[in-house]
């Protein structure tokens, strides 16, 4: 899955989360699958999700043992909003530069 075009221009480590918990949407993911998936030390990671929290992207849910946090609605882009024009594939490419 992919992070809304939107969201894209946000900090690095911000945009990691958001990219790691739109690849794991419906299951969410914990704090430590979280710091396994982004390239980032506790130190970075914690406030990225403060900020995440803070403007609605991402909830969280904790079922008293752990907390699972999941990208909040709008988070995720919907693949027909995704504008392939963007982002040429390798095949359209080599079409487009041979002429086919």
């Amino acid at each position: 899955m992919a992070v809304s075009p939107e969201l894209r221009d946000r900090d690095e480590v911000e945009f990691e989360v958001l990219a790691a918990l739109a690849d794991r949407a419906e299951e969410g993911m914990s704090v430590l699958e979280l710091r396994a998936a982004v390239d980032a030390d506790i130190d970075r990671l914690e406030p990225a999700l403060g900020d995440l929290k803070e403007e609605g992207l991402i909830d969280v849910e904790s079922n008293g043992d752990s907390v699972v946090l999941y990208p909040a609605e709008g988070v995720v882009a919907d693949p027909e909003d995704l504008d392939d024009d963007d982002d040429p594939s390798v095949l359209q490419i080599i079409r487009e530069r041979f002429g086919f």
